[in-house]
């Protein structure tokens, strides 16, 4: 038997974790000097209060769904893919390779195109960590972590010395055709009469990110390859006795994982900057393993999570911007909420699993 019921593990300690990091971060708040209270109202003012930051949020959302759904796959097999980073980085290459040297009369195309670039360089990437922990033992924590730095290089270089155009200074390449250029949510959402604001970032990859929501449930919940990687992420000798291949799964689990993280570029590169430009993942491949710890690695989790993680992101860029709060008092503060609800998980959880447990006996 359970020792608490699904919803509160779901949904109770995630949210007691935010509850005790937001205490945290109001006593941090206080330690400087500044009203705690008129921060979260800005925070919520500058991400939630207009269109405008609904845009940015939903943009930087978009980012933390790609990569979280790419750890929570990743982690349903049981590997820690901290390689989100580099994967989305080389999917970025993907998509730049496809705009710039194919013609193609509407964004439509090219962004199917340009998701299928972006998650087959992506799963190229995490495919020679996967085969070093499949075959030759080699952690992925380990794989992963030098693969980002690896990918940084390779596509400085690309940047620098192949895709630069002639007579540019800054490592980018040429901004994409016109017929490329994704939708915005303004043009998407204005046909319906819904006023949205032009300047806002997020665009159509938004739905896209949320039909990988779905696709990751499907695939984890309905299907034999999902029931075999849960199978796996539980017990490897069970699997094994089961007849499931280690092999197997650690190879598709990380294709599957890359692929994901990969599909970010269409989002910023294609979406956003309509040009491939150095740094342009901005640490949301690791942004992606505390949205999947918040989320339970379940879809949905993984949803509210990133768009919790795109408020923190959009708030806490308007608090630096308008008020006395240093930058780096924002990124603490995001990183509260990443300990709360990853590292010390078991601190909120086993005591609410004695409390459940004794209002059981109590029942009984």
């Amino acid at each position: 038997m359970e020792k608490m019921p699904k919803w509160a593990d779901v949904v109770l300690i995630p949210l007691i974790s935010l509850i005790l990091a937001a205490l945290l971060s109001a006593l941090v708040i206080l330690a400087i000097g500044e009203d705690p209270i008129a921060a979260v109202k800005m925070m919520v003012t500058g991400a939630l209060g207009s269109t405008y930051g609904w845009g940015y949020t939903l943009y930087y959302a978009t980012n933390f769904l790609f990569t979280g759904l790419a750890v929570a796959v990743a982690f349903h097999a049981r590997m820690f893919n901290i390689g989100g980073e580099g994967q989305a980085m080389l999917g970025g290459l993907g998509v730049a390779l496809v705009c710039l040297y194919i013609p193609w009369p509407h964004w439509s195309l090219a962004l199917i195109f340009a998701s299928l670039g972006a998650a087959l360089f992506g799963a190229a990437w995490a495919a020679i960590p996967a085969y070093l922990q499949a075959k030759r033992g080699s952690h992925i924590v380990i794989t992963t972590i030098m693969f980002n730095f690896i990918a940084a290089a390779v596509l400085n270089y690309m940047l620098v010395n192949v895709l630069k155009p002639a007579g540019a200074m800054d490592p980018a390449t040429a901004r994409f055709a016109e017929a490329v250029h994704l939708p915005s949510l303004h043009e998407l959402l204005a046909p319906f009469g819904i006023a949205f604001s032009k300047s806002a970032p997020a665009n159509v990859s938004l739905l896209v990110a949320v039909a990988a929501c779905v696709v990751v449930w499907l695939l984890i919940w309905r299907t034999r390859l999902g029931y075999e990687i849960r199978a796996y992420g539980h017990s490897e000798p069970g699997a094994l006795y089961a007849g499931i291949s280690p092999v197997k799964i650690i190879m598709i689990s990380m294709l599957i994982s890359g692929g994901l993280a990969g599909m970010m570029a269409i989002n910023n590169v294609m979406g956003e900057a309509e040009r491939l430009v150095l740094n342009s993942t901005e640490g949301a491949g690791f942004i992606g393993i505390a949205v999947a710890l918040m989320g339970r690695n379940h879809p949905f989790g993984v949803f509210l999570a990133a768009i919790l993680f795109g408020f923190l992101y959009q708030g806490g860029a308007e608090l630096a911007l308008w008020t006395s709060i240093p930058r780096e008092l924002i990124v603490v503060i995001q990183a509260l909420v990443i300990l709360f609800t990853g590292a010390l998980d078991n601190m909120v959880r086993i005591p609410l699993e004695k409390i459940f447990v004794a209002l059981r006996k109590e029942k009984a």
